[in-house]
C-alpha cells in the first residue's frame, strides 16, 4: 500500500491534464457523470462558477458562441487549463513554480464581480439577456 500512496504522490502532475480531458469529453458527452453546484442546491441561487463546467467544456469543443453565452470565463478557464495542462506534464509538477497571487487574486475579483452582475440582471431586473444566468433566462421565457 505505501508504495501505491508513493506512486500517486509522484504523479499528481497528471491531474491537470486528466481534467482537461475529462472536460472536453464531457462537452462531446453532456451525460457523463458529474456534479451539481452543492451552493445552487442549498440557497436556489447559482454561485460565481455555475455553468463554468459547460461553459468550459464548450470551449475545449471550440464552441466559443456558445462557451461565452453559458459563462464568460468560459474560454479563460479552458485555456488555463491547456496552458496548465502542457506546463504540468512537461515540468513534471502540479504547481507552477512562482505563481503569481496578484494575479490568482485579480481573477478571484473578477469572477465575484461578474457573478454579482449576473445576479442583479437575473434577480434585480429580470433580463434574459448574455447576463443573465441561462437557465433561469430559459425558465423566465416559458413563464
Amino acid at each position: 500500500m505505501n508504495r501505491f500512496l508513493r506512486y500517486i504522490s509522484h504523479s499528481g502532475y497528471l491531474l491537470p491534464a486528466a481534467l482537461t480531458g475529462y472536460l472536453w469529453l464531457k462537452g462531446q458527452w453532456p451525460h457523463l457523470p458529474g456534479w451539481g453546484c452543492p451552493f445552487l442546491a442549498l440557497t436556489g441561487i447559482p454561485c460565481p462558477g455555475c455553468y463554468l463546467t459547460r461553459a468550459t467544456s464548450a470551449a475545449l469543443q471550440l464552441n466559443l458562441h456558445q462557451s461565452v453565452e453559458l459563462h464568460a470565463f468560459g474560454p479563460i478557464v479552458a485555456a488555463g487549463l491547456i496552458a496548465w495542462s502542457i506546463w504540468a506534464l512537461r515540468a513534471k509538477k502540479f504547481i507552477p513554480p512562482g505563481l503569481n497571487l496578484k494575479i490568482v487574486t485579480l481573477g478571484s475579483l473578477a469572477l465575484f464581480g461578474y457573478w454579482i452582475l449576473r445576479l442583479v440582471a437575473t434577480y434585480g431586473f429580470n433580463l434574459n439577456g448574455p447576463t443573465a444566468f441561462p437557465a433561469i433566462a430559459y425558465a423566465n421565457t416559458l413563464a
